[in-house]
């Protein structure tokens, strides 16, 4: 089955998808089985990783919003009703936002912590909030709430994609696929 070349995304934005949800599911095993942060945790180990790859997602989300305000999304190659195209157009905005505002926030609090933070293990970025900031140290459990927003939006996202894949039956999912306009 061939999915017609100008209905797919193109091979950057599928490139940029998939490593967000790569580096996203590396995240959050990441959050799952590092320690839990208290008053007296450095920043080493899986911490440091959480870290280092929570920046790594922050640029690549903002390469992908650069990338999506300078290329059109491809047209749906089927007509859904207007409410689950809304719902797809909030799913998405809520996505990008909490991709952005999950990693800031939990900047802000590592900072507050006095932690350095690095692109790459060795650019270092400044700081977002003083350290010892009562503010700072209240967005660590802001960081975790929007992290658990958006564990369920990500969820929501892929059973929506296998939704249309198994049940409407459309193009949606191979879209998104490598080499998709090629099948």
């Amino acid at each position: 089955m061939r999915t017609e070349p100008n209905l797919v995304y193109s091979a950057p934005a599928r490139v940029l998808h998939w490593l967000t949800a790569g580096l996203l599911l590396i995240q959050f095993v990441l959050a799952w089985t590092m320690p839990d942060v208290h008053r007296d945790t450095k920043p080493v180990g899986l911490i440091a990783w959480h870290l280092g790859v929570g920046m790594a997602i922050l640029l690549l989300v903002l390469v992908r919003c650069l990338w999506r305000s300078t290329h059109a999304v491809p047209p749906e190659p089927v007509t859904l009703p207007l409410a689950l195209r809304a719902l797809a157009r909030y799913t998405h905005r809520a996505l990008y936002a909490l991709l952005i505002a999950v990693p800031l926030i939990g900047w802000a609090n590592a900072s507050s912590r006095g932690w350095p933070i690095s692109l790459f293990a060795s650019i270092p970025m400044p700081p977002l909030s003083p350290t010892g900031s009562p503010t700072g140290h209240a967005l660590g459990d802001w960081h975790r709430n929007f992290a658990w927003v958006l564990l369920a939006l990500v969820a929501m996202h892929v059973s929506a994609a296998l939704f249309h894949h198994f049940i409407l039956r459309d193009r949606t999912l191979i879209r998104m696929l490598p080499s998709s306009d090629k099948r």
